[in-house]
């Protein structure tokens, strides 16, 4: 019996050294998994462009940058200004809109009492050449050899292949004549809301095929000062969420938003009106496709019943939650434009001329032209920018006694 009982002991001593060895190989295995990360490389870390600090200020509770002092008697566009008091309908809107081919809002110029923050930071410029920018002159072709061919003879013959002419018909004959690159959007000619929110979204649509940095919208009544605009955009990054412009009223706009229960929402929101220009940095272009691509920029439009600059306020303050960084460095045709000091007109993005009641509205400088020669004053301020173009008059030579 004794000699049966040891094969059985020893049987059960081995099992117990068995399990030590089992827990030692766990919690030696368990040591080296915790010691493995300390002997792997540091990963190294990407700088990414940061987002810039939204600024609300007081006064408007947006963005701003500010700019050359300018006073407006009346601020807006035969496109996209507003006459609006709260409470007001869409409806209303609309017919007070485009009754006059003309709708009016009130100076933004107060923003220019409001808080002011350095936007720019760190690693938040962009490298930029024109060639990133894609520029968008909405036109008509009633206009095309009115305005057109002034702005192709002056300042798109610097940008000539980063600028987008977007009609309603085709101008074969200036297209051979300027090589401009005119686009037929097929759409009406009439100056109502779904025209003009037709073209914007051929607009859209051609700016994210480009694969360029930035979209820029102006009017063809717009002088469009490159390197200015080439300075103002390199302050940011095109990642980032940035929508530049000036509105044409001193307080966002109210208007009611259409929802699928066919009730009403009261939205407020700021927009750049168009009769300025506007640009819109490729990172935010990106995130307004929902409601932009496609054709959805016309359906998105139809919720508010607001043309298209309203329409693209709408998408990014009211959908998009970011914020209108306001710059006094745009000018529609509705401001009073001879108050722009004489010596900050260069510095400025964009200028217009006219107005729906003043046609000699228009920046006051000195040049080779006359306001006879030259009555929109873009020649001249053309010639200042590019003394080298052919056309321009050449400085007299000193006559010797």
């Amino acid at each position: 019996m004794h000699l049966l009982r040891r094969p059985a002991r020893m049987h059960i001593a081995s099992v117990g050294l068995s399990k030590v060895g089992f827990l030692f190989s766990l919690l030696f295995c368990g040591l080296l998994l915790l010691l493995i990360p300390a002997f792997q490389p540091t990963a190294r870390q990407v700088d990414l462009p940061q987002p810039r600090p939204q600024v609300r200020t007081s006064a408007s509770n947006s963005q701003q940058i500010s700019g050359p002092p300018t006073v407006s008697d009346s601020a807006g566009d035969p496109d996209t200004g507003l006459n609006i008091s709260s409470g007001g309908t869409n409806d209303t809107l609309e017919t007070e809109l485009f009754e006059n081919d003309d709708y009016r809002g009130t100076s933004s110029d107060t923003d220019s009492n409001a808080e002011v923050q350095e936007l720019a930071g760190p690693g938040a410029r962009d490298l930029l050449e024109l060639k990133d920018i894609f520029i968008a002159v909405k036109t008509t072709r009633k206009y095309h050899k009115s305005r057109l061919e002034l702005l192709i003879q002056t300042w798109i013959s610097r940008a000539k292949e980063q600028t987008y002419l977007f009609s309603d018909g085709d101008d074969k004959e200036l297209q051979r004549r300027t090589g401009a690159n005119i686009i037929n959007t097929n759409c009406s000619a009439a100056h109502t809301r779904q025209a003009l929110c037709c073209k914007m979204s051929v607009e859209y649509d051609k700016f994210i095929e480009s694969q360029k940095k930035w979209f820029c919208h102006v009017d063809d009544d717009n002088y469009v000062i490159l390197p200015s605009l080439l300075q103002l955009l390199s302050s940011y990054h095109h990642s980032q969420d940035v929508y530049l412009g000036r509105p044409s009223l001193d307080h966002p706009i109210e208007a009611a938003e259409r929802v699928k229960s066919n009730g009403l929402v009261s939205v407020k929101f700021w927009f750049a009106t168009g009769g300025a220009g506007f640009c819109i940095s490729r990172g935010l272009a990106l995130k307004m496709s929902p409601w932009a691509s496609l054709g959805n920029f016309i359906s998105t439009a139809e919720k508010i019943r607001l043309p298209d600059d309203c329409t693209i306020g709408y998408i990014i303050e009211a959908l998009l939650e970011v914020s209108l960084i306001h710059t006094h460095l745009f000018h529609s045709h509705l401001e009073n434009l001879q108050k722009l000091p004489t010596d900050s007109v260069l510095e400025q993005v964009t200028l217009s001329y006219g107005g729906y009641e003043n046609r000699r509205n228009v920046v006051s400088i000195a040049g080779g032209f006359s306001l006879l020669e030259d009555p929109t004053r873009f020649k001249t301020v053309h010639c200042l920018l590019y003394p080298d173009t052919d056309w321009c008059p050449k400085p007299k030579p000193h006559s010797r006694k």
